[in-house]
Formats: C-alpha cells, sequence, structure tokens
C-alpha cells in the first residue's frame, strides 16, 4: 500500500525553536509519572514482543511497529515501518536505526520535545513540524507527539564510496538524482541503474524522494544491492567527486549537444533532474558536459525513468562498441 503522505510544514531549527509549537506541562503526579515510564528494553526485544502480542492492546506509551503489526492491531497502515513515542525513537536513534524522517507534532510538550532535541543535536535528520491529526492518521497507538519512519536500507556517504572506489583502482559510475519525488519512478531507476552496472545513487537529504518500503518492492530488490547516497547539498557532493575525477554529465533538455554525440566512458556522474522542471540551473551550471535526448516527437517529454534508462544505456554501448 503507497505511503501516507504528510505534509511539510517547515525544516525546525532545533536552536531557535519557535515556543509556540511547544506545549507546557504541569509537574506530574506519582501516577502520571508511572503511566508515562517506557520500557527501555532493545529494539530487536519490542519486535520479539510485537509479534507475540499483536492481537492484544497494548497501553505503553511509545513502540516499535512493523507493517504486519500495525494491520492486527487495526493501526491505519503506513509503508514503512514506523517507531512512535519519544523515548522508543531515541532509542532508535543510539542504536543507529537509518530513518527517513522523524516527524513531530505541533504542540508536543515542551519536556518531551527537550529530551529528545538533546539527542538529535549534531545528527542529520529531517525534522517535520505537523498537526497532530496527521500523527494521529498513521497509528491509533499513543505517539507522544512524535514517529520516526525507519529506512528498509543503510544509506552511505558519497564521499567514501568514491574514496573506495578510485583506491581500488576503479572508474566509479555515479547517478545523482535531483529532486526525483516519485516513489515508482525511483524504484525504477534504482532497477535500471544496479543492471547497468552504476556503483551508488546519489539522492539530496531534503526535498527528494526517500527510500521507502514501496520503492526497494518496484526496483525488485535491486535497492538492496546498489549504494544509496544522501547529501546535505547535491551541489557540494557532486564538486567533490568532479574534483576526485569523476566528468558530471547533465541530461537537459536545456542542452544542444544529442546524446548519441557525448563521451560517457570513463569515470562519470549521471545527473538526472525532477519529474517537474528537470535539473536545476546551479547543477547544469557545474556539470562537465550536458547533453540531450533526440526527440522527434510532438510531445517532445520522457518519463524520468525511461529517460534514465536510455542514458545510462549510452554509457554502456558506447564502452562495449
Amino acid at each position: 500500500m503507497a505511503e501516507k503522505e504528510v505534509d511539510e510544514i517547515k525544516e525546525p531549527n532545533l536552536e531557535d525553536l519557535d515556543e509556540d509549537d511547544l506545549e507546557d506541562s504541569e509537574t506530574p503526579t506519582d501516577e502520571e509519572e508511572e503511566k508515562e515510564e517506557i520500557e527501555t528494553e532493545s529494539l530487536e526485544a519490542r519486535v520479539e514482543n510485537e509479534k507475540k502480542t499483536a492481537e492484544e492492546p497494548d497501553d505503553a506509551e511509545g513502540s516499535f511497529m512493523s507493517v504486519d503489526a500495525a494491520e492486527k492491531r487495526n493501526v491505519k497502515k503506513s509503508s514503512e515501518e514506523i517507531v512512535f513515542g519519544v523515548h522508543p525513537v531515541i532509542e532508535a536513534i543510539r542504536a543507529g536505526r537509518e530513518l527517513n524522517k522523524i516527524i513531530i507534532a505541533k504542540g508536543i510538550q515542551k519536556e518531551l520535545f527537550l529530551e529528545l532535541k538533546e539527542e538529535l543535536k549534531g545528527k542529520d535528520y529531517q525534522l517535520q513540524f505537523v498537526p497532530v491529526e496527521k500523527l494521529n492518521a498513521l497509528t491509533e497507538m499513543n505517539h507522544q507527539g512524535v514517529i520516526a519512519f525507519v529506512a528498509p536500507i543503510d544509506y552511505y556517504k558519497i564521499e567514501t564510496i568514491v574514496d573506495e572506489l578510485i583506491a581500488a583502482d576503479k572508474k566509479p559510475y555515479v547517478l545523482a538524482l535531483d529532486r526525483i519525488t516519485d516513489v515508482r519512478n525511483f524504484g525504477a531507476i534504482a532497477r535500471t541503474a544496479e543492471c547497468m552496472g552504476v556503483d551508488a545513487i546519489l539522492l539530496p537529504s531534503k526535498g527528494s524522494v526517500q527510500v521507502t518500503a514501496d520503492a526497494v518492492k518496484t526496483s525488485a530488490g535491486a535497492l538492496n544491492r546498489i549504494k544509496v547516497c544522501k547529501s546535505e547539498s547535491l551541489k557540494d557532493s557532486l564538486f567533490y567527486i568532479q574534483q576526485c575525477g569523476l566528468r558530471i554529465v547533465a541530461c537537459t533538455e536545456k542542452s544542444s549537444v544529442p546524446l548519441h554525440e557525448t563521451n560517457l566512458r570513463g569515470a562519470v556522474c549521471v545527473v538526472m533532474g525532477s519529474e517537474k522542471d528537470g535539473i536545476t540551473q546551479d547543477l547544469i551550471n557545474l556539470a562537465d558536459i550536458s547533453c540531450k535526448i533526440p526527440m522527434p516527437g510532438e510531445i517532445s517529454s520522457l518519463n524520468v525513468g525511461v529517460a534514465t534508462g536510455m542514458i545510462l544505456y549510452e554509457k554502456i554501448r558506447q564502452e562495449i562498441f
């Protein structure tokens, strides 16, 4: 089932948090403190507990839940595994789990948020403040105003991948996706990239598709084989690998050079743009080469997954023949 959409409100700054986003709470009574205690068992133990008690009611504040467990417990489904509750989310962060994003309810109790904020210091996670109704739509359990979406894969750093490939005397082959947002397009692109021998896929941390269970399924498992990297600044990452000797190739209709006349041999990073408006101008300006796919038809517009397949195949064709 497709992931429920969560409307992005803003990217919060943890250091300059608006007090209106938090809610002061009175000093809890002993009874309330006892009620708010959250189990501190490991994530692995939580998963096992979910399997054993999937059909039993759960009054604990916060938990780790798979999609199957959510179905059994009459929880509104998400296509991703979720962790909800302040302490379970903190535990997931400490355990080094890959989290696609953390959504925080407006009006969350200040004490709860400050505890989470302390754990998030110095860590790179995508945060969103949303109305509490958005969290309620994802789970009927007591989420305490915090839900984290667990990534089904591990993410890598593109700098590390490129350095390792060069050290192994290989020619890195990278595919950068600028603001691709459709999960199925992304899954199909990943499948093609793996087939065509791409070493790594580079994504921006924000404003881009996330690797979800739907994406993995659409990729026919390719996302479990190809390395996926996230970058806070796609431009900076491209500049780094450019300095490492990779040529940056931007596929854009703004180019006057046809694809078949473009040299794609050797170490390259192919850049593909968003479904809506293509590659941003900053990245086009950074590119060593830009090219376009000739289209004699009247529509003159290709699906980004199809276009990516064509340019990746062209590189293979040039190197084989």
